[in-house]
């Protein structure tokens, strides 16, 4: 497939369907991008002005690839998710432990499922499973680092989502998707994500999930700051996005990818 994307956190999951392998890249929603022929704001604006088929031409336009297909999930139906696939495993280090238990009782107030229980902050960190509004909390902390983590937060979240579907057997897979299938909105049907799983399945996949974001947030090759009004946003290095594509298409670690050995060519984006 040429990829799925979810909207506000931007992540594109490419299946080689040759390998099997599987490409997570998150696309940070601050990027400066051209939306339209005259119109340049942050990479999400696109989403809230035109849904998936601005957020795709955009994803287009600027950075070269094409979707087709997606699964949307807003943060209310992903603790319904959460809760349905009995909670997820994430690593909750020392300074976030205070922020998530700040954010707790809104994220609780806010969910809708029936069986959410009495409220329950968390008591200690390091690895644990997190219910669906304890989740939502840890994604949401937006002061104890930088949103760069942030979005790491939520990709974490989001993948350990994917794990835990990916090891329910494909003859139970129909059950689960249907089990979920209130909680999303998506163009994909049932049967293409049952072929999707069996291919990953079947080549072994499944269990070599790579992952990527882009911009690449160093010094050299992006610059973070308010741009016109734009608000704050990431210019990002032109050029890069051969590393993106590099990593999407040929499965070279965007760490390792030869352009990032020369800073020769840098063109950032205003």
């Amino acid at each position: 497939g040429k990829g799925e994307a979810l909207s506000d956190v931007n992540i594109l999951v490419n299946i080689d369907r040759g390998t099997g392998d599987i490409q997570v890249v998150s696309l940070y929603r601050d990027t400066y991008s051209k939306i339209d022929d005259k119109t340049y704001h942050k990479l999400n604006e696109a989403y809230f002005w035109g849904k998936e088929e601005l957020l795709f031409k955009t994803i287009e336009k600027n950075f070269g690839i094409e979707l087709y297909k997606y699964i949307q999930v807003d943060f209310d139906n992903l603790m319904n998710i959460i809760f349905e696939l009995d909670g997820v495993t994430v690593s909750v280090e020392e300074h976030e432990l205070d922020a998530v238990n700040a954010l707790i009782p809104a994220s609780y107030k806010s969910c809708t499922y029936e069986n959410k229980g009495e409220m329950k902050l968390l008591t200690s960190t390091g690895r644990q499973k997190l219910n669906g509004y304890q989740a939502i909390a840890y994604t949401r902390i937006r002061y104890s680092d930088n949103a760069i983590n942030r979005d790491g937060r939520q990709r974490e979240v989001l993948m350990s989502v994917l794990r835990d579907i990916k090891n329910e057997s494909l003859s139970s897979s129909q059950d689960l998707l249907n089990k979920l299938s209130p909680y999303y909105s998506t163009n994909i049907t049932s049967s293409q994500v049952l072929d999707m799983a069996t291919n990953a399945y079947s080549t072994g996949a499944i269990k070599n999930i790579k992952q990527g974001q882009f911009p690449i947030i160093d010094d050299v090759h992006v610059k973070g700051g308010t741009y016109k009004d734009a608000g704050w946003v990431w210019l990002y290095d032109l050029n890069s996005v051969s590393v993106l594509h590099d990593f999407i298409y040929d499965d070279i670690d965007m760490k390792d990818n030869e352009y990032l050995k020369d800073d020769s060519n840098i063109k950032l984006n205003y």
